[in-house]
């Protein structure tokens, strides 16, 4: 049972690995695709994921069914999910790539913000105190002050990571309950469409077909993503792998670099360095609390036995 587990840990690691490679081109590809409207690139982002996710149901022959009283869960992670890549194109259309990205990458910190509401888990002060610190990173990269024009970008940088934390807690919840991780990323993908079909009817805007190129780039690099950290976060507790998930700063610095010429300023880099510092932090603690539990648990059961014997 041990190893299954490892296993199971293990193909997290590698999927969430995985999706923030996926998700760092994706962000390149949105940057790439020039003056668009944010809330049109996030309809073609999820519009190539439909028929992805909807490809694997018909051939797994997988209900379109949720199962029952999962439907208010599936409902607020597309719906919030939606707002936060709403938020998170913005904020790339405008700031740093790798800055944009470790915004978003403040998910894992709201993760157990939420986590701690909706499935009542405990948060000890050391959780609590890397939570804090870790927005303290946020402040150097968004260096606030009024005479700073990425300072609204930036801001809503930071909404779109709140929205995916409370969008992944809302998955690991699905996953708890035996949901299909294909009809996750259906259904988020298929709500995100249809919520944002109105406003490309009222105000779609021409692409030339190398945008066009872009956003389909775009879509098929976000469907790889949502399958990998739906996968991964369905394996194993977000605790146990969430801090490979910043492997996506490395990912995205190294685009910005090379594709855009982005440098981000020692502020930024300051500010990497305190939320990634944090996010390992995290990933220890709650390991050696993980790896103690269960030693405490074994040795419970070999008193429990030596008495029987």
């Amino acid at each position: 049972m041990e190893k299954t587990n490892i296993n199971q840990k293990y193909k997290a690691i590698l999927y969430i690995i995985l999706s923030a490679f996926c998700f760092a081109f994706m962000n390149l590809f949105v940057r790439l695709s020039g003056d668009v409207p944010s809330m049109q690139k996030c309809f073609f982002r999820n519009f190539v994921a439909v028929f992805f996710a909807l490809g694997v149901l018909l051939k797994n022959k997988s209900s379109f069914k949720w199962k029952k009283g999962n439907f208010k869960f599936l409902f607020l992670r597309s719906a919030v999910g939606s707002l936060g890549i709403v938020c998170n194109f913005y904020a790339i259309d405008h700031i740093a790539l790798a800055d944009a990205s470790i915004l978003n990458k403040m998910s894992p910190f709201f993760v157990i913000i939420f986590s701690l509401i909706f499935l009542h888990e405990k948060l000890t002060f050391l959780q609590g105190a890397a939570v804090f610190i870790a927005f303290i990173g946020t402040l150097f990269i968004i260096k606030p002050t009024f005479q700073n024009i990425e300072l609204f970008p930036s801001a809503m940088g930071l909404i779109g990571g709140m929205c995916a934390g409370f969008a992944y807690t809302m998955v690991r919840i699905l996953g708890q309950r035996k949901e299909n991780g294909s009809l996750i990323v259906f259904f988020f993908s298929a709500f995100s469409c249809i919520a944002m079909l109105p406003y490309l009817i009222l105000d779609y805007h021409n692409m030339e077909w190398w945008q066009l190129l872009m956003l389909l780039g775009a879509g098929l690099s976000a469907t790889g993503g949502q399958f990998s950290i739906t996968a991964a976060y369905c394996h194993a507790p977000a605790r146990e792998i969430s801090v490979y998930d910043y492997s996506q700063i490395i990912f995205a610095t190294l685009l910005g670099f090379i594709f855009l010429g982005e440098v981000p300023d020692v502020y930024s880099f300051v500010g990497y360095f305190i939320i990634c510092a944090m996010a390992v932090l995290m990933f220890l603690y709650n390991n050696d609390k993980w790896i103690f539990r269960n030693r405490k648990t074994k040795e419970g059961g070999m008193i429990d036995s030596g008495k029987k014997g």
